[in-house]
């Protein structure tokens, strides 16, 4: 059994069409069609069903696709691990980020990054909180910048970079827009804009307004930051916002007001998978998070 075999097996399994299996190959038809024959013939069974030009898996061939992309995945990540620690600097990093830390930080963590370690390659994932977490332990991704960092998951391993306030975010001709601070409590019989059910950022300002006693009215929701300031920009509602969403990106028609004490705060970190130790061009944007915030006394 060749690793061609194998290569051209899931390629032709993952498609079920022969034509478009070799053209994402690029190789010939007839060169995949011989090797899927004589994999066949070497294991001695049938591994597809064919139907005219459309092919699909047997019960076996379900069975053998889905050990082989286990080992290709292994063999993958070995020659991944061997190159990098050759040269960690030429390695590869994938990074997730959720959309509130997509305007400011990760830019600005990853242009610092780059003038220190300009040939690693970094690949970089938007994806909400929850599908961020799934991300890492499932592999897809190898660390993620996340906001909370979650303390009761068992299969990450998080750490804290910093902590930041939430602050209010109103239209201009809001009754409470000039105020240099202002309570939650204040807002209560306002109509807020948040993100949809199951948001990790709507359950922070949800608990924040019960500790007040109440539950925030939702007149909008917006699936991400942009959207949300849009509305309020539009003197739709009002919100909350993590700080760092709104340098450089104020909306026109909107004021930021900071919230008195008690103050609502999220925390900001990575998590990184528990089931794996990180390779080495992973472990050095690790150390470079944590060296960067460190030095960063506004993160303190």
């Amino acid at each position: 059994m060749e690793l061609r075999q194998i290569e051209y097996f899931i390629e032709v399994a993952q498609r079920e069409h022969m034509t478009a299996a070799a053209e994402a190959l690029h190789v010939a038809q007839s060169a995949v069609s011989r090797q899927i024959v004589n994999l066949e013939a070497e294991l001695g069974v049938d591994l597809f069903i064919r139907e005219g030009r459309n092919i699909r898996l047997t019960h076996l061939g379900k069975m053998f696709l889905e050990k082989m992309e286990t080992a290709m995945d292994l063999i993958y990540e070995a020659k991944r691990e061997i190159e990098e620690q050759l040269d960690p600097e030429r390695g590869t990093v994938r990074i997730g980020f959720p959309s509130s830390l997509a305007a400011s930080l990760l830019p600005t963590v990853i242009s610092s990054f780059r003038k220190e370690h300009p040939h690693v390659n970094i690949q970089l994932h938007q994806d909400s909180y929850r599908h961020l977490t799934e991300a890492v332990v499932k592999g897809d991704i190898d660390l993620a910048l996340v906001g909370p960092v979650p303390k009761d998951d068992a299969r990450v391993r998080s750490e804290i970079l910093f902590v930041e306030n939430l602050v209010a975010l109103l239209h201009v001709k809001h009754p409470l827009a000039s105020r240099k601070s202002l309570s939650l409590d204040e807002l209560r019989s306002d109509s807020f804009i948040l993100s949809p059910q199951g948001y990790i950022l709507q359950n922070i300002v949800e608990n924040a307004c019960r500790h007040y006693g109440f539950t925030p009215q939702v007149s909008f929701e917006g699936k991400d930051i942009d959207a949300i300031k849009g509305l309020v920009a539009a003197g739709l509602g009002v919100t909350l916002l993590p700080e760092i969403t709104l340098v450089d990106s104020l909306p026109r028609s909107t004021v930021k007001v900071p919230l008195e004490e008690p103050k609502v705060t999220r925390t900001v970190g990575m998590i990184i998978p528990k089931n794996r130790k990180l390779m080495p061009t992973e472990l050095l944007f690790h150390q470079f998070l944590k060296e960067f915030f460190h030095n960063l006394s506004g993160f303190q």
